[in-house]
């Protein structure tokens, strides 16, 4: 016996999740989102450097790279028309070793194969020429690389959802999904409350807790599922303007891209992430002020002029990643009825970075694999 009926449920109201809701109630789904949280975007969506990313690290082929370059012109174009606020500051990838140029060539090779066709290779001194203070032996330059709003972004996509008949449920913990004959059973909590809510399609956008929601369903081969592995990444900001107008970013090194520059919508500059490997997802989400030494030796090979005592710690964040078999999955997993055999359940797994850019494209694949097209 089931407390309520709703067509679609969506787990998880990050921007990926509010993105799926709000275009599957523009399908015409009656749409109820459950948030475990009190407030939207509390987890993976609001500790992000809010960067829109061009598309140009992910393998050719890969979701990554396809939803990635995709969701990025939709997202320009989403928040052009509706107003939430965007910058295109573009970023230069730097070498600053000889062994960084092959690096580059690769990256610059891989961008290209994944559509990104406005990518330059520069020089050192046209490099220095766009960003004075910068220290290179050559660059690639991706003119498209911009920030966003993304709070602005997220409550537009609440509205959409709410606009279109959607309701968000807060403070509702997901527990376990049961496939039944005719609907699949959400058994969620809320002020202590435990109800069990049938539904005929099922998103889990949950993000950190993701993988625990998928192998929380009954009936299915555990073997299905990856396994969550978490990395927390720390930012420092600097004390006083940087000289920089771009994003800048190191070749990328093992686990990440590197300590790199981003800029916020003012303009304000913030150093990281770094990559600091965590069991649980709990973990504390302070910055150990000592971090900042390696911060200043990975920032000093771009920007040598980078004074001592100027960094100071900012945020941290928490990278839902999973691995499959032992290694590291390197690409994001929508696993649909194709792979667990369950009609209308979708799990959205390993949306990290570039989940943001890719949201609306993510949306999209979701409503494709459960066969359905917007109104």
């Amino acid at each position: 016996m089931t407390d309520y009926q709703v067509q679609t449920i969506v787990i998880g109201a990050g921007v990926v999740g509010l993105a799926c809701a709000a275009k599957l109630a523009q399908c015409g789904r009656e749409v109820l989102l459950l948030e475990r949280n009190f407030a939207i975007g509390e987890e993976v969506s609001s500790r992000n450097s809010e960067v829109i990313h061009a598309g140009i690290y992910y393998p050719p082929d890969s979701l990554k790279a396809r939803l990635c370059v995709s969701g990025r012109h939709q997202l320009y174009a989403y928040c052009n028309d509706r107003g939430i606020n965007t910058s295109c500051p573009g970023k230069l990838i730097v070498a600053t070793e000889d062994e960084d140029i092959a690096t580059l060539e690769q990256l610059l090779l891989r961008g290209r194969q994944n559509g990104v066709d406005d990518l330059a290779w520069l020089t050192a001194p046209q490099a220095k020429q766009m960003e004075p203070a910068l220290h290179c032996l050559a660059a690639i330059h991706s003119p498209s690389t911009g920030i966003v709003d993304s709070h602005g972004l997220m409550l537009s996509l609440q509205a959409e959802l709410e606009a279109s008949g959607g309701i968000i449920s807060f403070g509702s913990a997901v527990s376990g999904i049961t496939p039944g004959k005719n609907a699949l059973i959400v058994r969620a909590c809320n002020n202590d409350e435990r109800l069990d809510i049938a539904a005929a399609e099922v998103i889990n956008c949950s993000g950190l807790s993701a993988v625990a929601v998928a192998r929380a369903t009954k009936n299915i081969n555990s073997d299905c599922w990856p396994q969550a592995r978490f990395s927390k990444g720390n930012y420092f900001r600097i004390e006083g303007k940087s000289p920089f107008s771009r994003l800048i970013y190191p070749a990328p090194v093992a686990g990440g891209l590197g300590i790199h520059l981003v800029l916020d919508l003012c303009g304000n500059a913030r150093f990281g992430p770094d990559v600091e490997v965590i069991e649980d997802a709990r973990a504390s989400l302070a910055v150990d002020p000592a971090r900042a030494n390696d911060f200043y030796q990975s920032i000093r090979r771009y920007w040598p002029d980078l004074e001592d005592h100027t960094l100071l710690p900012d945020y941290a964040g928490i990278r839902p990643k999973i691995a499959y078999e032992g290694s590291h999955a390197t690409d994001f997993s929508i696993l649909s009825e194709t792979e667990h055999g369950v009609p209308g359940l979708v799990h959205c797994l390993g949306i990290e970075s570039p989940g943001l850019t890719s949201c609306l494209a993510i949306a999209d694949e979701v409503v494709m694999q459960l066969g359905l097209h917007r109104a």
